[in-house]
């Protein structure tokens, strides 16, 4: 088994209880792994982080969208098919599922199954088996499902929508993976990584995100979770000038939606971009600052049980400093 190359990155509990989750399921014999999670909040990256720490890791990982391909194609694209199977199958074709003999399989989007395909799919679980359309002999495979949705599976079952048999199969291991919104100052992380990442793989200069956009950043709901926002990253990495991430780089989306979307902070852009980099900053910015420098450690020290050696930790900074800092910001009395 080799180390996985792939990470999960932050510091929030919900993400540090998730990464100990994958490291104990993915060595186990555990046949069947079911993710829980919103769109673009990271269910593929925790399947592949399972896949690469089993002993499945050197063998192929599949990863298939249930949604993304047509009904009528599915079986063939999933088992393969035999030549003069069906109109136009002029050879044989070896199905995915086949082409992960060994490795993992990993089915996202897994409510958007045709009935006949949950069938099917509940038949290999429990044989190990399947034939290829118009075959009749079976073939044998070992792999490791891992499936995905973003929608509560039992619901489905109630609403008639999906195979209970299917879904208890499935449900020996469960795992949620928070959405965006709630994992706190991990967002300012993940920001400052794909910003890492897009300003290597593109060139151009180093960008930092600015205190009023790090504040905008915390309250925003991000629908799109992870996906969303490392997409605008790439996005402000190739169009955007400057060192740092400001607010009239922000859709107009993100800045609609947002609760009192900060008309100081903005304010406090302009005319920092007017006076220059060597002018000193107008008092709307150090409002702005100070307001998210308070927010953040708030956010920190309602995290750490309010522990401040714990919340000055991961802060990277001494409890003295820290102390200090919230002193200043009046969160505690003068000494």
């Amino acid at each position: 088994m080799k180390p996985s190359q792939t990470k999960l990155i932050g510091e929030h509990p919900s993400i540090v209880a998730l990464r100990d989750l994958i490291a104990r399921v993915a060595p186990s014999r555990a046949g069947t792994v079911l993710i829980y999670g919103e769109t673009g909040s990271g269910k593929g990256l925790v399947a592949r982080m399972i896949h690469e720490g089993s002993q499945r890791a050197a063998k192929a990982f599949v990863d298939i969208n249930c949604a993304a391909i047509p009904a009528e194609l599915l079986e063939s694209e999933l088992f393969g098919h035999e030549r003069g199977a069906f109109t136009g199958a002029v050879m044989k074709k070896e199905g995915l599922i086949e082409a992960g003999n060994g490795g993992s399989v990993f089915l996202d989007e897994i409510r958007e199954l045709h009935p006949v395909m949950q069938a099917k799919i509940l038949t290999l679980l429990d044989t190990k088996r399947f034939r290829r359309v118009g075959a009749v002999k079976p073939i044998d495979v070992d792999v490791r499902f891992i499936a995905a949705t973003n929608k509560i599976l039992l619901q489905e079952v109630n609403a008639g929508k999906f195979r209970d048999d299917l879904y208890y199969r499935l449900q020996v291991i469960s795992i949620n993976v928070p959405p965006l919104r709630e994992r706190g100052s991990d967002i300012l992380l993940l920001a400052d990584n794909f910003l890492h990442k897009y300003q290597q793989a593109h060139g151009g200069q180093r960008k930092q995100v600015h205190p009023e956009v790090a504040q905008i950043f915390l309250t925003y709901s991000w629908p799109g979770n992870v996906r969303e926002l490392e997409n605008l990253m790439e996005r402000i990495c190739l169009l955007e000038d400057g060192p740092q991430v400001l607010v009239s780089h922000l859709p107009a989306r993100i800045l609609r939606t947002v609760q009192n979307p900060l008309p100081m902070a903005a304010a406090a852009s302009a005319a920092a971009t007017q006076v220059g980099e060597s002018a000193r900053a107008p008092a709307e910015y150090h409002a702005a600052t100070a307001a998210f420098q308070r927010a953040l450690i708030a956010r920190v020290m309602q995290e750490c049980q309010h522990h401040i050696a714990d919340a000055a930790e991961r802060l990277n900074l001494s409890r003295h400093a820290l102390r200090h800092q919230m002193i200043k910001l009046g969160m505690l009395p003068k000494e």
